[in-house]
């Protein structure tokens, strides 16, 4: 095999999940070119990964066929003479672009229902028994119901030091200064972000035992509500949602002393690039989507109810993330910052 096309995921934390794949395809095909579809906003995390030669960013819109723009891009791709395809979403729309193309070898789960569009197709795993996301995407470069191995590569990502001086000097941050980076959005739901006023507390307690630390929060525009409602309560807390790109939010997470996180796709990205963190986790399971890096320290009550793995908490109360206090997360923070003196 000489070229693959890979028809990435429409999330940042799975894209990342699927990096292994790639790795573990190149160790099997060492001259194997690897070119990506992926969504503009997780593009930029593919175009940092040193295995994947091409990045398509496309605007395909979410939850939609779109059969016109589908078509027309596989008529694109069509003369690229790829071998195979890599299919990670488990849609029937995600898998049309490479049954269009007539890439000879579609590969991916069954998922919903893809008789034909794919011709190498493995089992859906049971709801019941779900393995980690890398393992999942990883069984992709072996035969189904082949064994995996043992030791699976994790994901890495860099960010080069001349990107963030510059990143870091147009949002007025200072290189030289410890910073805490607040990542408080989720795109999931509610129920996987830790209450806005727990940030706000934690940042008092940050800046009484360490206050010459910068404290920002980072996040896409729809988290800036969320930011705004700390940065209110903890006026020393710079609200940065929205205002960076993807690419921006690497250099900055690239040289953060610790990172905030709930379970999100800056959580990833942040043990990508082997940043200090702190991973909050509520409605989701973090045996299921870890962040992969020695250096998080992941933070879950593991209660009766949870995982739910629902966007709002069925029960009311939010327990899961209610009762993990800001004074969890400053002990565990306090060490992360103490070790970097």
């Amino acid at each position: 095999m000489h070229k693959a096309l890979v028809i990435a995921p429409n999330w940042i934390g799975d894209a990342l999940m699927a990096q292994p794949l790639f790795v573990l395809l190149k160790r099997l095909h060492p001259r194997l070119q690897i070119d990506a579809i992926a969504p503009g906003w997780v593009a930029p995390i593919l175009e940092r990964m040193p295995e994947v030669d091409r990045v398509v960013a496309t605007d395909l819109a979410h939850g939609k066929l779109q059969p016109l723009a589908r078509w027309q891009l596989a008529g694109a791709l069509a003369d690229e003479q790829y071998d195979a395809a890599y299919v990670l979403p488990n849609s029937f729309k995600s898998a049309l672009i490479p049954w269009l193309a007539r890439i000879p070898l579609r590969i991916g789960y069954t998922g919903e229902q893809r008789y034909g569009l794919l011709n190498v197709r493995h089992a859906n795993p049971p709801k019941t028994e779900r393995p980690p996301m890398v393992r999942h995407y990883a069984a992709l470069a072996f035969a189904p119901g082949a064994s995996l191995p043992a030791d699976l590569p994790t994901p890495r990502i860099e960010s080069d030091l001349n990107e963030s001086a510059r990143v870091y000097q147009r949002f007025g941050l200072d290189l030289r200064v410890p910073l805490v980076v607040f990542c408080p959005g989720a795109e999931y739901g509610p129920a996987k972000r830790w209450p806005s006023g727990h940030f706000a507390a934690l940042a008092q307690l940050v800046r009484r035992s360490f206050p010459y630390t910068q404290i920002i929060a980072l996040g896409s525009a729809k988290d800036g509500a969320l930011a705004q409602e700390i940065a209110a309560a903890a006026p020393f807390v710079q609200n940065l949602c929205g205002q960076t790109s993807l690419s921006e939010a690497c250099a900055i997470l690239g040289r953060a002393n610790a990172v905030v996180s709930n379970d999100s796709g800056l959580m990833h990205v942040t043990a990508a690039l082997r940043r200090p963190q702190i991973a909050l986790f509520g409605s989701s399971d973090p045996r299921h989507t870890p962040p992969l890096s020695s250096a998080a320290h992941v933070l879950w009550l593991h209660l009766d109810c949870s995982p739910c793995f629902a966007r709002e908490c069925p029960l009311g109360h939010l327990r899961c993330l209610n009762e993990l206090t800001p004074e969890h997360a400053f002990a565990n923070l306090r060490n992360l910052l103490l070790t970097q003196r």
